[in-house]
């Protein structure tokens, strides 16, 4: 491995880092239960794991022995993170709670994952899309939230409006 392949390998990581901190930065916001610390490191995480799925493992095929499946790594960074997702999914009191936020974890794991894999562009249109989709659904919501209330309550939408 050369001195540019390392810092090639750094850049997707800080990469990764940046935007899953990102996502991670606008559920923090939200008080969300998977938030900046958990976002950044799962997206690190499977930018590093990718890397070491595609490169890792060079030396071990000069042999012409062994034969190398890119793809396993990261079919298992889909499982683990869907496992560690189904935990943040709570049933509470006939309402289903962290769908979200065990959305927001896979979902960064991918961005990671195409971030190790070297597809920045993907990776941060990807991001971009998440956040888009994050704050318009809250703003989405809010706004049936005052008509509805506003409804139960016998006023106009706009009489409903914080100040």
């Amino acid at each position: 491995m050369t001195d540019s392949d390392t810092l090639q390998y750094m850049l997707r990581i800080f990469v990764a880092a940046l935007l899953g901190g990102a996502i991670g930065l606008e559920r923090e916001y939200r008080d969300k239960a998977a938030g900046f610390r958990t976002l950044f490191l799962v997206s690190m995480g499977s930018a590093l794991f990718m890397i070491i799925s595609a490169h890792g493992f060079g030396d071990t095929l000069l042999s012409g022995e062994h034969r190398l499946d890119v793809s396993r790594i990261a079919a298992q960074v889909v499982s683990g993170i869907g496992f560690i997702g189904a935990g943040a999914i709570m049933l509470h009191k006939n309402t289903v709670r962290g769908l979200t936020t065990a959305a927001s974890i896979w979902v960064t794991a991918a961005i990671g994952l195409g971030c190790g894999a070297g597809m920045y562009v993907l990776s941060v249109s990807s991001t971009l899309m998440v956040l888009i989709g994050l704050e318009a659904f809250n703003f989405i919501l809010r706004k049936l939230d005052r008509k509805r209330d506003a409804k139960i309550a016998g006023t106009k939408p706009e009489d409903s409006k914080q100040s």
